[in-house]
């Protein structure tokens, strides 16, 4: 439990889950946290620290017993002598431009439960320059300061000092800058870590130091370590990335930089730097007077240089290597229909299913519309492919949509049995004879995969609006609509099937030839092996299909797993799923769900705001169309459960989603990723002089990195700068590094 202060002049009170979420999702935080930044930015800095003080503050480190204040009212004041610690511990991190950026580089395992320095909050500051980061402190290491300059050690960064205090007030964030909260710090108290050092902090006495620390070197086969990094490893990579090992006279200078750097992993112990340090020729006197220097200079923690190498060598665990990624786990209470369709699946096949289901659901759905969050309307266009390792099992799709068309198929039986009683009178008739007119009404909505072009543009006009439906075994099976033989006009169907109001057709001069233009309504399910699908679509990887189709897929199964075995679909699974179907064929004109609504427009932001904190350009192209999907699939939902909406349908909307999105990110992500690439270097305008991609000093390895960054190798580099010298372009300052001249600002 922490202490929430709802304005600085007001007493405390302890800060309730509900009280903490109410507050920081509210428009007035919001409002003062974007109007104290616009102030702060024009350099009203009065006004500015006005409007952030006005913020409704918590006190993450203690609550207070009632005293009394000034003019003898009686209240729980924040004050020293009167706080309780409660075991949390706040580190703020302040002037950095990218907070979020730090809190993906944080250690994953500090966020695990039974972590020493359990993570429990994080999020940036009303500054929009800081990350403040709340976390259970570890008893062996000491008191709040103690705990703070353990973690800020561990993190590379400098702690603010002011958080030692426990009554430190920290001003309320705006939810959307909440990185990460875990529930249980509304109940945590650590009544130890009080017996040990609330009577401490009240008293004001001074700071315990540290008792142990995991920074400490440890020895390792006799060499010294850091977390099983040999120092002469660290420091070999050193020089590497600083212009090589230093030449004499620049030793000295050298030397004492390394060692300052070095503290912070030697636990700012002479002894151990003395052990780990290179002579490079100097005496031990010499090399003594270097290491007193370092010493006695204020403590920093990491240097982003540092940290760098240390992430860099820092060996991958490995269970981490071996981890196998899943998609997100299924919803356990679903919406009625969705849970009907998968009764009578094994468990290993649910989500497959339940994802495989709404191709044929919504071809039931005629001329009905949804608007969606940009104002489009969009009828329910809904592709789902299946990508599972062979022998997966993806059939299990199979019988539940036979069930869902079992009506539409009654229905184009009898049209196909009239199609081909007029196929028969035609051909039975001469060439000169009068023939009949195609009959008209000749809805067929399931068709085979492997029609022509041109018997795709017939069954659209003649289906007047109603989906076309089909299920394919293999995804090429779509290649028969892919033209010629070098054709890719399946993918462009693939397209024109999700986008509202598309046209497409074809012109023939011929009299018996199709000449038509539709509006493709096409919802289909197709099944492949993951490789296949990937090769598949390995032409088309940013041209529009993969982000307009739903994926879905079968975990690989254990060798040696017992068979799944499937329900009975009997009468009574098709009695029961007929009032679903009934609902939907009935549905008529434009359905407004605002719930679906609302929901949309907060996933928009949640793919957003993973985006912003992953820097994935790739997920945020895929999230867009991902939503849509979504969104209709709890439209449809929606209208089968008699236009009514409930929790389930929006967890399931989510869930759908975030699995839509891990099945993109995991068969396609890193091709697309590599695709995007390839393009950027085709966009580039030309050659770059290399020189002016440079700063003025600068090592070999940096130069190497530009070559690579402009795509040339790395290889000829030392050539370039052979070349760069003798034409006078810079000079050589050491071994491995180097000055412009020429071109110098």
């Amino acid at each position: 439990m922490f202490s929430l202060q709802y304005n600085l002049p007001l007493p405390t009170k302890p800060c309730t889950k509900e009280d903490f979420y109410k507050i920081v999702s509210s428009d007035r935080v919001k409002n003062k946290i974007t109007d104290f930044r616009k102030l702060k930015a024009e350099g009203n800095d009065k006004e500015a620290d006005a409007k952030k003080r006005s913020l409704p503050i918590f006190i993450y480190q203690a609550t207070f017993e009632e005293t009394e204040s000034k003019n003898g009212s009686k209240a729980c004041w924040r004050k020293q002598e009167a706080a309780h610690l409660n075991g949390l511990v706040m580190l703020d991190i302040d002037h950095i431009d990218n907070p979020a950026k730090l809190f993906m580089h944080m250690p994953p395992n500090l966020f695990e439960d039974g972590a020493k320095n359990q993570v429990m909050l994080v999020h940036i500051t009303p500054s929009g320059k800081g990350l403040r980061v709340v976390f259970k402190a570890d008893m062996a290491v000491g008191d709040l300061s103690a705990n703070q300059h353990h973690l800020a050690t561990l993190l590379g960064v400098e702690p603010d000092e002011a958080c030692k205090d426990a009554s430190r007030a920290s001003f309320s964030p705006q939810q959307e800058e909440i990185l990460y909260i875990n529930d249980a710090i509304f109940d945590y108290h650590d009544d130890e870590f009080e017996k040990q050092f609330g009577e401490q902090y009240r008293k004001g006495l001074p700071s315990t130091a540290v008792i142990s620390t995991p920074v400490q070197p440890t020895v390792e086969k006799n060499n010294l370590s850091f977390n099983g990094i040999p120092y002469s490893k660290i420091i070999e990579e050193w020089w590497r990335r600083t212009g090589g090992i230093p030449v004499e006279g620049e030793r000295n200078v050298r030397l004492h930089k390394l060692a300052v750097n070095l503290r912070a992993i030697c636990d700012n112990k002479r002894e151990v730097l003395l052990q780990v340090m290179p002579r490079l020729g100097l005496s031990e006197q010499e090399l003594a007077n270097i290491v007193d220097s370092a010493c006695k200079e204020n403590p920093k923690g990491f240097s982003k240089h540092l940290s760098s190498i240390i992430y860099d060598l820092t060996p991958v665990k490995e269970e981490e290597e071996e981890k196998v990624e899943t998609p997100p786990e299924m919803p356990k209470k679903l919406p009625k229909l969705i849970q009907l369709l998968i009764s009578r699946t094994p468990d290993v096949y649910k989500p497959a299913v339940a994802h495989a289901v709404f191709p044929s659901l919504a071809a039931h759905l005629y001329k009905v519309r949804f608007r969606y969050i940009d104002n489009v309307l969009h009828e329910a266009t809904l592709m789902n492919v299946l990508m599972a390792g062979t022998g997966a099992g993806k059939d299990c799709i199979s019988q539940p949509i036979n069930y869902i068309m079992a009506d539409i198929r009654k229905r184009d039986e009898e049209n196909l049995q009239r199609e081909k009683q007029w196929k028969q009178e035609v051909n039975s008739k001469g060439a000169n004879k009068d023939k009949r007119q195609r009959p008209e009404g000749l809805i067929i909505q399931e068709v085979d995969p492997d029609m022509t072009n041109p018997a795709f543009v017939m069954r659209m006009a003649e289906a007047d609006g109603h989906f076309l439906y089909t299920k394919m075994n293999e995804i090429d099976q779509f290649d028969a609509l892919r033209g010629s033989s070098k054709g890719s006009q399946q993918f462009q169907i693939m397209c024109l099937a999700f986008d509202p109001g598309n046209r497409y057709g074809q012109t023939r001069v011929g009299t018996g030839s199709v000449t038509e233009k539709v509006c493709i309504r096409f919802n289909w399910n197709a099944a492949t092996t993951i490789n296949k699908g990937q090769r598949y679509f390995r032409n088309v990887l940013t041209d529009g299909p993969i982000s307009r189709i739903n994926f879905c897929t079968i975990p690989e199964r254990e060798i040696g797993a017992e068979m799944p075995v499937y329900g009975t679909y009997d009468a009574a699974f098709e009695e029961e799923l007929r009032p679903y179907i009934e609902k939907l064929t009935k549905a008529v004109g434009e359905v407004n769900c605002p719930q679906a609504f609302k929901l949309a427009q907060k996933m928009v932001e949640e793919n957003a705001e993973f985006a912003r904190l992953s820097q994935s350009r790739v997920y945020e192209n895929l999230s867009f169309r991902a939503n849509v999907i979504a969104w209709l699939k709890g439209c449809l939902l929606y209208v089968a459960n008699d236009c009514k909406w409930d929790k389930s349908i929006e967890d399931f909307v989510r869930w759908s989603l975030q699995y839509d999105m891990w099945c993109k990110m995991q068969f396609f992500g890193e091709d697309i990723a590599n695709a995007d690439k390839v393009q950027d270097k085709i966009n580039k305008t030309g050659p770059r002089n290399l020189l002016d991609l440079l700063p003025d000093e600068f090592t070999l390895q940096d130069a190497i990195n530009v070559r690579r960054k402009q795509g040339l190798d790395g290889r000829n580099c030392k050539h370039m700068i052979d070349v760069w010298k003798n034409r006078g372009y810079i000079s050589q300052i050491s071994n491995l590094s180097y000055q412009k001249l020429k071109f110098k600002n």
